[in-house]
């Protein structure tokens, strides 16, 4: 029987996503907990920042229209500093001394800066005028209360979680992070540490594809590595919804030859194939499906086309599961080529390269001669993938191009 078409890369990624139905469901965490989570709610600012004028300079704080003729002396009353405010109303002739982040006094306008003056006791002469308002910060500049500034979907980084604190929230409304579990198969696999036998090679796709899951704000539950039978295989499918995982992650096995039983195996435990084989070098046999509520992506055992197909394809659906509203948006940028490619064939390529440079204001990135998908040492020396779709003519030093960045 002949195999069935290849799936173009953006009809797979359409079909990966709209398995995420909606997010998932939300919780709280403390802010100190909320490093890289999605926001399940706007956020809304429940105070006014700054609460009242403050100073933006260390200086005196004098009313306007005292200081429209200098020099001019003005008699010192007291001191306003961050905490501890001057609490009577400053009257005509008279300034405050004050300091950055100070409140500034009732009947004040304007600071002036210590720079610009000179003291002499309670005696504060102004040597420089200043506009009203200068080096004051008003009430509400940054924000006030009720305005959303943290809006659903965002993820939540150190700039965010700032924010979200100045806002008064010590906690937040996340989504909860999806769950994805791991499965690496082979006779051939070991782990890291282990002596691998004369026909083995040593596990490393797993790490890669747990510290995505980790970066795009998932948990990855390890399950191991299963050998080439379908008593192990089938038990670390059916563990993997023991443990509630969100998406089941596959590793090698997903070809249908005689020593490939993956498919096979979910099958049995009920998985409904959407898809197997995409048009896309590396990774041409992505599958993906469902058992359940659990997502099952089978990703090929080759290392780099593991690796890719987490980008292309896994980092999204974690992040739609997390309700991000730019999960299926282009990570791709415009760069120049830094050398010459031949034509493509059927399958859109993703060509490990060096990203380096400016030329025409944009980076230069130049494919590596070797591109087998089996070598990581030419995917760690890698900074991006420059994308070259299907019939893609040759291309020239200096033309325009796509590149997907990496780390």
């Amino acid at each position: 029987m002949a195999p069935s078409p290849m799936l173009p890369v953006a009809d797979a990624l359409r079909r990966v996503l709209d398995s995420a139905e909606k997010p998932l469901p939300s919780e709280y965490a403390q802010l100190s907990e909320a490093l890289g989570r999605t926001l399940a709610d706007d956020l809304k600012a429940t105070r006014m920042q700054p609460p009242c004028p403050i100073s933006a300079m260390d200086g005196y704080a004098v009313r306007r229209a005292d200081i429209e003729n200098v020099p001019v002396v003005l008699k010192l009353v007291g001191q306003s500093a961050a905490g501890h405010g001057f609490r009577d109303t400053m009257k005509p002739g008279e300034t405050v001394r004050i300091f950055t982040g100070a409140p500034l006094p009732e009947g004040s306008d304007t600071i002036v800066i210590q720079e610009d003056t000179d003291a002499d006791g309670e005696r504060i002469t102004m040597k420089e005028s200043e506009p009203r308002g200068r080096h004051v910060r008003v009430a509400g500049l940054d924000f006030k209360s009720g305005d959303v500034l943290l809006p659903r979907g965002r993820r939540l980084g150190p700039n965010e979680l700032a924010l979200a604190a100045a806002m008064n929230h010590p906690q937040v409304p996340v989504v909860r992070q999806p769950r994805v579990a791991i499965l690496a198969t082979g006779d051939e696999l070991v782990p890291p540490g282990v002596e691998p036998g004369p026909d083995q090679i040593v596990a490393s796709n797993n790490f890669a594809v747990a510290a995505h899951v980790t970066r795009a704000g998932g948990i990855p539950l390890d399950l191991g590595i299963a050998g080439d039978n379908y008593p192990a295989i089938e038990g670390a499918i059916r563990r993997a919804r023991e443990l509630g995982a969100d998406i089941l992650v596959t590793l090698g096995g997903a070809s249908v030859g005689d020593h490939d039983l993956v498919q096979a195996a979910l099958k049995n435990e009920g998985m409904d194939l959407g898809f197997w084989r995409i048009a896309m070098r590396p990774g041409k046999p992505l599958m993906h499906g469902r058992i359940g509520d659990m997502r099952v992506l089978g990703l090929p055992g080759n290392p780099v086309s593991a690796i890719v197909c987490s980008i292309l394809f896994l980092v999204p659906l974690i992040r739609k599961l997390n309700g991000d509203p730019e999960a299926g948006g282009d990570p791709s940028i415009p760069a120049v080529l830094g050398a010459d490619l031949g034509k493509n064939d059927t399958r859109q390529d993703y060509m490990r390269a060096r990203v380096t440079g400016l030329s025409q204001g944009i980076p230069v990135a130049t494919a590596f001669s070797k591109q087998d998908s089996s070598m990581l040492g030419v995917l760690a020396e890698a900074q991006g993938l420059i994308i070259r779709a299907p019939f893609a003519g040759p291309a020239k030093k200096g033309d325009v191009c796509k590149v997907i960045l990496l780390g």
